[in-house]
């Protein structure tokens, strides 16, 4: 017991330093200066219909976000861009807009007991390394291929881990509701479980015993994901629940402790560029901070397999919206040569399919919502009936 302790203090210690170095390049990562003909710091225009776009996209975004947990980033850095906005303003506004979110999504999950604080905590701080790489490999795309590398690289790890992880999430929902079951268990998550290089901690709200060394790789991997793309959450979710044995609920719940740390990091790291811009950030943190409630509130009333059927069924759309986004960036670049035309209609297409994305998301939680508050409504009514003598 004795020597497992010493094991556990001497990893988080080692732990902390790597994060307490990577504080250093925070600024050295920001200050990256830019070309004068750059356009990557060239922030949207916007008007009324954009400016009310962003507040339902906030909204969208935080209600899908409170209900998988996953920050939302999968949705709002693609939406921000279907209006317009490079990749980098939207990825770091994104950022910025993440950390209050997530820290009310938290709170709200928290009080319902879905929240493992010690997993959260343990990620994030991983995490939190993770995301000052991606932040160099950022700097790299930007030195060398400018706005339109940094869409094209953005589009590309869309289209390919949204796919890859959308289908298997739907397959993996469609079992459990085939089975009628409230969820699957992972034999994935059983076999690494089996992995027992010290420490080996207890995860008493997640109910899962898990190496150390397991955890930290994950929490690496999503912190370089939200870095270069803005999103960790789709990798952090779908990662505990399929590699470390957590239920979908608390997996949740628990990326947003995550989310929040990484978002308030990465926000520091990109205003000091001046990445961020504050007016989309303010827009879409107005309707997050609602959509983020109810979403959280939604997770009470569905079943697990639920939450993943919405998150691969707003995956798969938005690596559409993506895929079609593609040929106009390699056109900026050079490699192929569209019409005006032609780039002005997969522009639309794009941002159509975005908005489809963002309704079937939102029509699916709110649906679910109130058919399961329905039944539950009848069926109270109904044991009140009974106890009267009615029934």
């Amino acid at each position: 017991m004795e020597r497992r302790k010493r094991i556990m203090r001497w990893s988080l210690a080692a732990l902390g330093a790597l994060f307490l170095l990577s504080i250093p390049s925070v600024g050295e990562a920001a200050g990256e200066v830019l070309g004068s003909g750059d356009v990557v710091k060239q922030f949207v225009r916007l008007d009324a219909f954009g400016m009310l776009y962003l507040i339902v996209l906030g909204f969208l975004g935080g209600l899908i976000s409170g209900f998988i947990g996953s920050g939302g980033a999968f949705v709002l850095t693609p939406g921000m861009m279907s209006l317009g906005a490079p990749a980098a303003i939207a990825v770091a506004s994104n950022m910025c807009h993440k950390f209050p979110k997530a820290m009310v999504g938290a709170y709200k999950r928290y009080k319902y007991g879905q929240v493992d604080i010690k997993l959260g905590l343990i990620m994030a701080i991983s995490a939190v390394i993770g995301v000052q790489i991606g932040i160099r490999i950022q700097k790299l795309i930007f030195a060398k291929w400018g706005a339109a590398g940094s869409n094209l690289y953005v589009s590309l790890a869309f289209v390919s881990v949204l796919t890859l992880l959308g289908l298997y999430m739907l397959y993996d929902a469609r079992k459990a509701m085939h089975i009628k079951r409230e969820d699957t268990t992972s034999g994935l998550a059983e076999k690494i479980k089996k992995f027992s290089l010290p420490p080996v901690i207890n995860f008493n709200v997640a109910n899962t015993r898990v190496s150390f060394w397991v955890i930290v790789p994950l929490g690496l991997g999503t912190g370089m994901l939200a870095a270069t793309i803005a999103v960790g959450g789709f990798i952090g979710v779908p990662g505990m629940i399929y590699l470390l044995g957590v239920p979908p609920i608390v997996a949740s719940a628990t990326e947003l402790v995550v989310a929040f740390v990484m978002g308030l990091t990465g926000t520091l790291t990109w205003a000091l560029g001046g990445f961020v811009d504050i007016r989309m950030t303010l827009l879409i943190l107005a309707g997050s901070l609602i959509g983020v409630q109810l979403g959280a509130v939604g997770t009470t009333y569905v079943k697990e397999y639920m939450i993943k059927l919405v998150m691969a069924t707003i995956m798969l759309i938005v690596s559409i919206s993506r895929a079609i986004a593609v040929p106009t960036y390699l056109h900026q670049l050079g490699v192929l040569k569209l019409g005006e035309d032609t780039v002005k209609m997969l522009t639309s297409t794009s941002f159509v399919i975005m908005c489809i994305a963002l309704a079937t998301g939102g029509v699916i939680i709110l649906g679910n919502m109130w058919q399961s508050r329905r039944k539950l409504k009848i069926e109270e009514e109904t044991v009140v009936a009974v106890g009267e003598g009615r029934i």
